[in-house]
C-alpha cells in the first residue's frame, strides 16, 4: 500500500518541495538585502506614508526588516524583533498605508526580476501580517 503525503503547503514552501522555499528561489541573503535596500528608498520617496519613517533610524530598520523578511521566506530565523502588532500599534495606519507599502513591494520586487509567481506568493505572506499591522 503506497502512503500518501499531506497536501498543505506552508507560505515559502516551492511546489518543487520543501527543500526550495521562497527565500532559496528569490536569491536568498542577496536579493533580500537588495530588495529591502531599493523597497525604503521607494518608501521615504513615497508621499502617501514617507511621513511614517521620518524619526526612523532607517539602517537600523532596514536591518530588522531584513531578518523579518528572511524568517517569513523561510530563511534562516535570526529575527527577534517586535511582533507585528507590537511595532505598529501607535502609527494609526489604514487600508490605504497598507497598499502603498505593497506596491512599494511589488515594485522593488519587479525591478528586481523576481518572477511574478513569487511575487504573488510574496504578497500572500504581506496580507497575512495585514491585520496585525492594522490593528485589527
Amino acid at each position: 500500500m503506497m502512503s500518501q503525503q499531506a497536501s498543505v503547503r506552508f507560505i515559502g514552501e516551492s511546489k518543487a518541495g520543501p527543500a526550495t522555499t521562497l527565500y532559496d528561489r528569490i536569491g536568498g541573503d542577496i536579493m533580500v538585502d537588495k530588495a529591502v535596500d531599493i523597497f525604503y528608498k521607494k518608501v521615504l520617496t513615497d508621499e502617501r506614508i514617507s511621513s511614517f519613517f521620518e524619526n526612523i533610524d532607517i539602517m537600523s530598520h532596514g536591518i530588522n526588516q531584513k531578518k523579518f523578511l528572511t524568517m517569513m521566506f523561510g530563511g534562516p530565523n535570526t529575527y527577534c524583533g517586535k511582533d507585528m502588532h507590537s511595532a505598529h500599534a501607535h502609527m494609526r495606519l489604514n487600508e490605504s498605508h497598507f497598499n502603498a507599502m505593497l506596491d512599494n513591494l511589488i515594485e522593488t520586487l519587479r525591478d528586481l526580476d523576481i518572477f511574478e509567481d513569487d511575487i504573488s506568493e510574496i504578497v500572500a505572506v504581506a496580507n497575512c501580517v495585514k491585520d496585525d499591522v492594522l490593528n485589527r
